[in-house]
């Protein structure tokens, strides 16, 4: 039997994975329901390719939006658009689907209800091990037995702590606020798109639009205290420099959280593993925390599945670690550090030389679909699929 600590979209893959190839699953999530809260909700064209073997996909179409675009702009009017389109031959699915995660959660649940268990209000709270089986402490009183372990239960994973494996890496000093608002930045802006990062030194801002309403991302600096960045006068300044609207806006969700650059020191120890959140986490600019979890999950899925029917020697779930850990150090960090630097560039020819750079690879197919190969996470897979 594989246990997996936590229900959210990566631990819900993986389960139904394995569900899927036979082998028993049990899911334990702390909460005490399917939590509904706005997070993530960028789905990139591989995780739509991964989703749609679980019938996934086309549910997140119907309940989201179909983003086939991207935009870089600047408060001057400068706009750089790249299209999806241009790796059509390598995916599925060229575009992006947005789309609260909470709903791939409650997809993923209903397709399990009849393969396996979930059960609520189950904390893990310690892990111990020998050489053949895995026993899990829930609630601080029961105990559980399992062939393996997976640790899905997110950044402040008490699997990962309970087998002593850091997470190494830097939090921001600036924190990140995102309001959501049903006003129509679309109508405002001419030419907007449903996905756009917009470069300012003094204070940059992300939009994306979501079935309803936009998210608006801002950067909250150091000294400003979370009590005034949730303010509503802190709320509306930013949301009147994004577009100067005479009226209120309507403000339908706001919160505001530390934003970290961290990868776990290892992703396997014995017959545990770590995935999502709780191997890694990075800033949002790019879309790839929950997609590269999406993709961990699929990843040791199918290892562990090959493994338990016999298909694969056991050292093949070495290559998990081999796989995966080098995309979220060498690849998903940078990527998200360097989208976040570009933003805020406060030397003016810094801002002007990736402008520039933004401009011709929007014009030059070549270079366009290297780009969107890489923003998209294809690269990645690529890159490490024979590691």
């Amino acid at each position: 039997m594989v246990l997996i600590a936590g229900a959210g979209p990566v631990g819900l893959c993986a389960a139904n994975v394995l569900a899927d190839a036979g082998v028993p699953v049990r899911v334990l999530e702390a909460e005490p329901s399917l939590p509904e809260n706005l997070r993530a909700s960028t789905f990139q064209p591989p995780t739509l390719d991964m989703l749609a073997r679980l019938g996934a996909t086309q549910r997140l179409i119907e309940m989201g939006r179909v983003a086939p675009l991207l935009q870089y702009r600047d408060r001057a009017g400068w706009v750089a658009e790249l299209d999806f389109g241009v790796i059509g031959e390598e995916t599925g699915h060229p575009y992006r689907v947005q789309c609260e995660q909470y709903r791939l959660n409650q997809v993923l649940a209903e397709r399990l209800a009849t393969k396996a268990r979930i059960e609520f209000g189950c904390q893990v709270t310690d892990v111990r091990q020998d050489a053949a089986s895995v026993t899990v402490l829930v609630n601080g009183t029961r105990q559980i037995k399992a062939d393996w372990v997976i640790g899905a239960d997110g950044g402040r994973s008490r699997v990962r702590e309970a087998l002593g494996i850091a997470l190494e890496g830097f939090t921001w000093p600036e924190r990140f606020l995102v309001a959501s608002t049903p006003f129509d930045f679309a109508a405002a802006t001419p030419g907007l798109c449903d996905v756009a990062y917009f470069a300012d030194p003094e204070e940059w801002f992300f939009l994306l639009r979501v079935p309803g309403v936009w998210r608006a991302m801002f950067p909250v600096p150091e000294e400003e205290k979370d009590e005034a960045a949730l303010s509503d006068e802190s709320v509306q300044r930013r949301l009147r420099r994004v577009h100067p609207s005479p009226s209120q806006y309507e403000v339908r969700h706001r919160t505001l959280y530390s934003v970290h650059q961290r990868v776990a020191q290892s992703y396997r120890k014995g017959r545990c593993f770590l995935a999502g959140d709780a191997a890694h986490l990075n800033n949002p600019l790019g879309g790839m925390g929950m997609n590269g979890g999406i993709h961990d999950a699929f990843n040791l899925a199918e290892k562990l599945a090959a493994v338990i029917a016999g298909r694969a020697a056991e050292d093949e779930l070495d290559r998990y670690e081999r796989q995966r850990r080098p995309v979220a150090l060498e690849y998903v960090n940078t990527i998200t550090i360097a989208n976040k630097r570009n933003l805020e560039a406060k030397d003016p020819e810094e801002h002007q030389r990736w402008k520039a750079l933004m401009t011709r690879t929007a014009a030059d197919p070549r270079l366009a679909r290297e780009y969107m190969l890489r923003t998209s996470m294809i690269a990645s897979l690529q890159k490490y699929a024979c590691a």
